[in-house]
């Protein structure tokens, strides 16, 4: 785990190229604070932070081919490294390190681009390759380690976050309003966009290739979720025994693994499942709030680690402690997020390292794969019935009235239905409301409350010129798919897991853990497991199915009951109480603040937003996000004069 950073150009890097890029390296301090790396030749300068996981000692980067014509600087790890090392040293290749990145030289020489579909793992590399004088850029499937880019010409920036690139001094912070009106409806950018103009993310499952001589850029898609095989079995028992493997790959590290445990199925799982393979102590831990409210889930996650006989540490979040650190932690998350949870993912992982414990374990993946929220099922359910209709047209309209019939059958409201036209002028009005919709919009997060509101209100709340850039923006681009559609439940799994699961859990996930030098892996992620799911999917649709129905079925045996049953809800903390609390300390801000004065909300919109409104309807109100915003655009904004 690291983080990396350099610049590729058409023309020859020089000592300026070679000091921005240093100042890059020194801004992700925090994600490698064991150990650092540096590499530049005639077009290119790359640079690299190490926290140390594999092979402590020999594995400093960047790493070098054989015959030193391949350079590697790599972030993340390659779970499957020994299998991959024991094939190839089989066909000859000499290894010169034990570390797990260097695989990935070995296989470029064999393989050259298609080298990262023997990777299994979380990463993001760059791989300069010297006679070609090429660089290739890759990301993993799932998104799990970031690569963000600015291109200015000929010269192409990378870095594995935001804060490295607005180091350089080369990346001008001037917010993109398209991409800040995606934020207020969905509480973060969807990936690859970013807040600011000129930058974006390497999309999950890519590999962008930079020639120097002449100069190129080729991007492609390398992996997709939705082409998966269809798979026929036994849901459970496949499942059951992706876990298992999954689990035995997650634990390999040179030092010791914690993991995150909240009271719900994931994180429960996972620790069950390690804690039986794991060879040395894994320890557990779990943060909770003062007064333990109902939503403190220490108790039940000390039951299970107790149950496991494993080591548990809490700590207790006070709402003082979270309002003192609110803007380094907005900071902290590179992208501006509008998750009051963030504050207990970072805090949990400051609480492992204090036990030096710098790899955690995490259930985060489980609610998107295995359908843990009812609004994602109910979009299915109302995706499915669009399809329909649009194949069907007006004929389609007697599955719409059917769903109106009240369940249960009982006579008073069966005479109650029918006295009110038998569900069918409301049918009328779905039908004609999903017919006035783009054919390739999938009913999505037009559903979801917070995007209703945003949308209704947005438009009233900025500043005319913000409106004005706005003309013809599609904020319902992220759920606009082309048609032929694949089967609908495969179709929502990828909507889910590439916007709310990438860039609200992942990106946290990643960036507060880097910021206490942890090293988060989230097995639930591993693609091969991913690729199961949604083949069983292609052949046995499972979203009408009780709520995690294939994976509370796969851990039979291996989760106690008791936490079988219970729903998950992960670090939530006392969202109203800390809202509260945040308005009270920074709301004014908001008033003649940064948004304000860079005209994204008028001058009457600032001061509303800085009473800190919390409408009952809404799990993220406009007010924190508008917050959360004004506090990561004052922060980060300085980076850039630093």
């Amino acid at each position: 785990m690291c983080g990396i950073c350099g610049m590729v150009s058409s023309l020859p890097v020089g000592r300026e190229h070679m000091e921005r890029v240093a100042r890059m390296n020194r801004g992700m301090l925090h994600r490698g604070p064991d150990d650092s790396g540096e590499y530049s030749d005639a077009h290119i300068a790359m640079a690299m932070r190490r926290l140390s996981i594999i092979d402590l000692t020999g594995g400093r980067q960047p790493l070098y081919s054989e015959d030193r014509t391949l350079v590697l600087l790599c972030n993340g790890e390659i779970y499957n490294f020994i299998e991959l090392r024991n094939q190839l040293e089989r066909k000859g290749h000499h290894f010169c390190t034990a570390t797990d990145g260097e695989t990935i030289l070995h296989l470029y020489e064999d393989h050259g681009l298609e080298c990262v579909h023997f990777l299994r793992g979380m990463f993001a590399f760059a791989l300069w390759d010297m006679p070609r004088k090429q660089l290739m850029l890759a990301r993993d499937r799932m998104g799990e380690k970031p690569l963000y880019l600015h291109q200015d010409g000929e010269t192409l920036m990378f870095a594995s976050e935001l804060k490295g690139l607005l180091c350089s001094g080369r990346v001008p912070f001037e917010l993109d309003p398209l991409s800040i009106n995606q934020y207020f409806h969905y509480q973060y950018v969807p990936e690859p966009g970013t807040p600011l103009k000129g930058v974006r993310k390497l999309d999950a499952g890519q590999i962008l290739t930079v020639g120097v001589d002449p100069w190129r850029m080729d991007e492609e898609c390398y992996w997709r979720m939705e082409d998966a095989p269809p798979v026929e079995g036994d849901p459970s028992e496949l499942i059951r025994a992706e876990l298992e493997r999954v689990s035995e790959l997650v634990i390999r590290a040179d030092v010791p693994v914690g993991v995150a445990l909240s009271g719900g199925l994931d994180s429960g799982a996972i620790t069950a499942l390690a804690a039986s393979r794991y060879r040395g102590t894994l320890h557990a831990f779990s943060v909770g709030y003062t007064g333990r409210p109902p939503n403190d889930e220490r108790q039940d996650a000390k039951f299970l680690a107790d149950t496991l006989k494993i080591p548990f540490h809490e700590l207790e979040l006070t709402t003082r402690d979270m309002v003192a650190f609110f803007p380094e932690l907005v900071l902290w998350r590179d992208d501006p997020i509008a998750d009051l949870a963030g504050y207990g993912y970072y805090a949990v992982m400051k609480l492992a390292r204090k036990f030096n414990i710098p790899v955690v374990l995490q259930g985060q993946g489980g609610d998107e794969l295995f359908w843990g929220y009812s609004w994602v099922r109910w979009a299915v359910r109302k995706t499915a019935q669009k399809d329909a209709l649009l194949k069907r047209g007006i004929s389609g309209l007697p599955l719409l009235i059917k769903e109106k019939r009240p369940k249960g059958g009982d006579v008073k409201s069966t005479l109650l239905w029918l006295l009110k036209g038998a569900g069918v002028a409301s049918a009328l009005k779905e039908y004609w409301l999903m017919k006035s919709k783009p054919a390739e919009r999938v009913v999505f997060y037009d559903i979801f409350k917070d995007f209703i509101q945003a949308q209704r209100e947005m438009s009233v709340l900025y500043d005319p010129s913000m409106n004005e850039a706005l003309l013809g923006a599609d904020v319902c681009e992220h759920f606009t798919v082309s048609r032929p559609w694949p089967p609908v439940g495969v179709l929502l799994t990828r909507l889910i897991c590439a916007t709310y699961l990438r860039e609200n859990g992942i990106t946290q996930g990643d960036r507060l853990s880097m910021a206490s030098g942890v090293e988060l892996r989230l097995p639930l992620l591993d693609h091969k497991l991913v690729e199961l799911v949604i083949g069983l999917r292609k052949t046995t649709p499972d979203d009408q199915l009780p709520q995690k129905s294939w994976l509370r079925n796969a851990l039979a045996g291996v989760v106690p009951d008791e936490i079988m049953r219970r729903p998950k809800r992960g670090f939530a903390p006392p969202l109203r109480e800390w809202q509260r609390a945040l308005f009270d300390e920074y709301g004014r801000h908001l008033e003649d603040g940064y948004l304000v004065s860079e005209k994204i909300l008028s001058p009457e919109a600032g001061h509303v937003l800085a009473q800190g409104d919390y409408p009952a309807e809404v799990s993220t109100p406009l007010s924190f996000k508008a917050l959360a915003l004004e506090m990561w655009c004052r922060g980060a904004s300085t980076l850039v004069r630093s």
